[in-house]
């Protein structure tokens, strides 16, 4: 979602040596930068922008000979002006000039064929990427004009009639500059434009995606030919990095699967007999905790043949890039396509199919301040290890000391994600990733074992944490008090439904939960050492493990509370667990209430023990949240 902040600016423009103010109101504007032109007699020019051309002695300039004069907002503070020509050839995290990757769809023209939703084959994918506002040479309307960065060639009056303009790009294809009088894609100069001046934006055409093939910015050279003369101006940008959004800030919108007519999957679904069932429990309950917290809840049905597939987490991880804009910034949501390619053929004869839940985010999510990216392996990789290219593999811790933008998290270890689909996640340079092993879960995602939550203490924030061992005494505190008939999961609709006492008599799975607290400590390890955290600041939550039936390594075996939704910093939607009871009272829940009551954080029970927990998920899982990132949109500030 765009966000503008625009404040009250007030110039003094030097008429001769009159002092004109002149002061701009805060309006919609046409473009990021202001300006305040000169005109020939003196006046302040009628330009759709203002520029402030002044030189340092408060001059208007003058300049002597032929010059070519580009400029750019290379202080970032949303105005082009004199003060941007210190330093505009080179980029740095302080200085330099900062453009948008225009993938959004502002006029909606980028339409979804629903015939082609579940078609095999990378095609369908590929053609839905090709579409957005920087695939053609136009600007596509006035929120487009708005995700340009300006680029102004100041008036010079001395060039004659037959001189020339030309503008050169250098990678060419990672950017296009437009005239914003005429709205066209410009390479050349007139005599005349180079004497009025010109008003200029640059539009990004794709995100950074491989450092090692671009780092993310481009040069944009003037070149002003004039009577057998030739004089350059070389300003550097930098493509707006994506920034993954973390999980104290406010939810906007809540996303969920919805059921749809039709088998659901393609081939054997890989749960459990009705599951994922009993919707309509789950849809009431999400709505009530998110209608609390003021969010708007959104369901995207999937499609017939598909709509099982309703892992919201896993289909997408949200993002923002954001450019200086005059008081704020200028923001566009980016919403990065999860890297899962599947085989749709044989053994003989593979057909590599791009997950098609993704498709989806096409056709509801994509619009005006809305894009979407995608990079995709062209083969599919092992199942075992395709399970971490999901985005409830990457989370976001989000800013303290010596990390002002936060850290992505992701997990992985003998399993590894797609190098492509990693590398556009963690390798955008503002947020250092950080790696946990998660190759000990049999879904091996980050969300399983952990959850940021906010705590009173000096960074705000602290890890809440699954916690087997604290489940097994829960379980063995209801037997020391004569409860051990008490059964777990009692108030589903589930076929096993294991008294207190057949757990704790069961050694093979509590020797896979006591495996799972070890892998879980090694996680902590790593946490605390890159956090700064102590361990008596972590949030523990009941969880009990399990081996998985299926796929090799450890699974939840009651619903894992840490997998659960913020909606804000104090409201967490979390999953019911179904443990046991005494005198009436959930022991799980009450022990979580209280963890996270000491943090100031309030919980909403989820029943999503059919929907998403027996196929292996829970809340974090079946959603995902577009979040109010107004808190972190200017990432070019105190850089370290």
């Amino acid at each position: 979602m765009k966000r503008w902040t625009t404040a009250l600016t007030t110039a003094a423009v030097l008429v001769g040596t009159t002092p004109a103010t002149v002061a701009w109101g805060a309006g919609a504007p046409s473009h990021a930068g202001l300006r305040a032109d000169l005109r020939p007699d003196g006046r302040a020019g009628a330009h759709a922008g203002l520029r402030a051309d002044l030189r340092p002695d408060g001059r208007a300039g003058a300049h002597a000979g032929l010059r070519a004069d580009l400029r750019a907002d290379v202080n970032r503070d949303g105005l082009v002006t004199w003060a941007d020509t210190t330093g505009e050839d080179s980029w740095s995290t302080r200085r330099g000039a900062i453009f948008l990757a225009n993938v959004d769809d502002d006029e909606r023209r980028c339409t979804v064929d629903p015939g082609e939703l579940e078609q095999p084959g990378s095609a369908v994918d590929e053609k839905l990427a090709a579409c957005n506002d920087a695939a053609d040479e136009r600007i596509n309307g006035l929120r487009d004009r708005v995700d340009l960065a300006p680029l102004d060639v100041p008036g010079h009056r001395d060039l004659s009639r037959s001189s020339t303009g030309r503008l050169d790009l250098a990678p060419a294809d990672k950017a296009r500059i437009f005239d914003l009088s005429t709205g066209r894609a410009v390479t050349q100069l007139t005599a005349n434009q180079l004497s009025r001046g010109v008003r200029l934006g640059l539009e990004g055409r794709d995100v950074l995606r491989d450092r090692s093939r671009w780092n993310g910015t481009v040069a944009v050279t003037l070149t002003v030919t004039d009577r057998g003369r030739t004089a350059t101006d070389v300003v550097k940008l930098r493509v707006a990095p994506l920034m993954l959004q973390n999980d104290l800030q406010r939810a906007e919108t809540v996303l969920a699967g919805k059921p749809n007519e039709g088998v659901g999957w393609p081939g054997e679904a890989p749960y459990p007999p009705g599951v994922p069932g009993e919707w309509e429990p789950f849809g009431k309950t999400l709505g009530q905790a998110t209608r609390s917290s003021g969010a708007k809840l959104q369901f995207v049905q999937g499609t017939p043949g598909g709509w099982k597939d309703m892992w919201l987490q896993d289909t997408f991880e949200p993002a923002t890039a954001s450019m200086p804009a005059p008081g704020g910034s200028h923001t566009m949501r980016v919403l990065i396509r999860s890297g899962n390619v599947w085989d749709f053929g044989t053994a003989g004869d593979p057909l590599p199919t791009p997950r098609p839940a993704g498709r989806l985010l096409y056709r509801d999510l994509r619009g005006p301040d809305v894009g979407m990216v995608q990079e995709l392996s062209p083969t599919a990789s092992p199942v075992i290890d395709d399970l971490l290219n999901m985005g409830g593999n990457i989370e976001t811790l989000p800013p303290y000391a010596g990390y002002p933008n936060g850290r992505v998290l992701y997990g992985a270890g003998e399993r590894k994600p797609d190098p492509g689909f990693l590398e556009l996640v963690t390798g955008q340079g503002f947020q250092a990733p950080l790696r946990i092993d998660t190759s000990w879960l049999a879904i091996g995602h980050a969300d399983e074992t952990t959850h940021v939550v906010r705590a009173n203490n000096a960074r705000g924030w602290t890890l809440a944490v699954a916690d087997p061992l604290l489940a097994e005494q829960l379980l063995r505190d209801v037997q020391r008090k004569g409860a051990g008939a008490q059964r777990l999961f009692a108030g589903t609709n589930s076929p096993r439904k294991p008294t207190v006492d057949q757990v704790l008599a069961d050694s093979k799975q509590l020797a896979a939960n006591r495996q799972a607290a070890e892998h879980i400590d090694e996680q902590l390890a790593v946490l605390l050492r890159e956090t700064g955290l102590r361990r008596d600041e972590l949030v523990r939550l009941p969880v009990l493990f399990e081996s998985h039936p299926v796929l090799p390594g450890l699974r939840a075996m009651t619903p894992g509370l840490v997998n659960g939704l913020s909606l804000t910093d104090r409201q967490f939607a979390a999953p019911d667990p179904q443990g046991p009871k005494v005198h009436g009272v959930d022991v799980f829940k009450a022990s979580a209430e209280r963890a996270l009551r000491r943090t100031g954080v309030r919980v909403h029970w989820v029943d999503n023990f059919f929907w998403s927990h027996l196929g292996g998920g829970e809340v974090h899982c079946a959603t995902n949240a577009l979040r109010d990132t107004r808190s972190t949109d200017r990432w070019w500030l105190d850089q370290v």
